[in-house]
């Protein structure tokens, strides 16, 4: 155990509090870099772009419902819109406000000209790491080229109706192209839409904890006195250490037990000792069930039973 009461000339001779108590899963990395632009505190993790009349009573709102349940909070507009409203500053706000945007591409995103400013908008605030295209019943070339089907039908319609300049038009067909030649899903590629959403959220939720450390750490809220220094390093070479199956850091309220465990978390994935690292909160009223669960989803390995509750804990340990 580590005491980040101590500096190194103080003895100990006080009673100590139990803190916080670190642990690490090794787990799929799913890396995601942050810089000075998106290290930067966010109202929400993910932001879904979509077209209302296509997806949102179906693949969508699953997204969303399956996201928030693994405790990722998640923008989705719910409002109907008339042809012509203009994007509101509240859903402005939201997209940069939020961490990371699945843009559901359907069939008829580019019919609707509010889906193409919101995209635009994506497109400006977001890097191309955040920005996460799901290919729903489109083909990715289709939505690259607007040349072909309902993406070139949509345009044909945009570039006659004399309502948009042609500026704007290129900016639309500028934003479809950059986010068609990003990574993401094509559900083309999926048996059934359960598998094409349990994958959209599994990966989600693997970008997510990474970010949460790097962000952490990009704050410069981590300041290394000699005593957290000293146990910093303790805390490395145990790590390393076959033998050490728990490490305890512990210290009166304040003191950084919370921010030193995070920045060696961040160290040790950057050196590659550990592939990824899964916090959970442990509380006075503790709740084995509960952290066993909040492990489970991060690493993306566990499905709750509720039949036999006894397999998690055993997958885990």
């Amino acid at each position: 155990m580590w005491d980040l009461n101590r500096s190194p000339d103080h003895n100990d001779d006080g009673a100590d509090t139990p803190g916080a108590v670190a642990g690490s899963v090794a787990a799929e990395l799913v890396a995601s870099s942050s810089s000075s632009s998106s290290a930067r505190r966010c109202k929400y993790d993910v932001f879904l772009s979509f077209r209302g009349p296509d997806t949102r009573k179906g693949i969508t709102v699953e997204i969303r419902d399956q996201l928030q349940s693994r405790d990722v909070i998640t923008f989705m507009d719910d409002r109907g819109l008339e042809p012509g409203d203009p994007i509101s500053r509240k859903l402005i706000e939201a997209i940069e406000e939020s961490r990371f945007a699945i843009v559901v591409l359907s069939p008829n995103y580019a019919s609707s000209t509010w889906c193409l400013e919101e995209l635009a908008k994506i497109c400006e605030c977001m890097e191309d790491n955040r920005i996460l295209p799901l290919f729903y019943n489109v083909e990715p070339s289709n939505v690259r080229h607007q040349k072909k089907r309902s993406f070139g039908e949509a345009f044909s319609k945009h570039e006659t109706s004399g309502r948009h300049t042609s500026k704007k038009i290129q900016l639309w067909r500028d934003a479809l192209e950059k986010v068609a030649s990003l990574t993401g899903w094509d559900s083309n590629n999926f048996k059934t839409e359960r598998e094409l959403v349990e994958a959209v959220v599994d990966s989600v939720c693997k970008r997510i904890q990474p970010f949460d450390v790097e962000f952490t750490m990009s704050t410069g809220d981590f300041e290394e006195f000699g005593a957290s220094r000293k146990a910093m390093d303790e805390v490395m070479k145990a790590l390393i250490d076959d033998n050490v199956t728990a490490i305890g850091v512990y210290g009166m309220g304040g003191v950084g037990k919370t921010t030193l465990v995070k920045h060696v978390a961040e160290k040790c994935r950057k050196s590659g000792i550990f592939h990824d690292v899964i916090m959970a909160v442990v509380s006075q009223s503790l709740d084995l069930k509960k952290i066993t669960r909040h492990i489970g989803r991060s690493a993306g390995t566990l499905r709750i039973k509720k039949e036999d509750r006894s397999w998690k804990s055993k997958k885990v340990a």
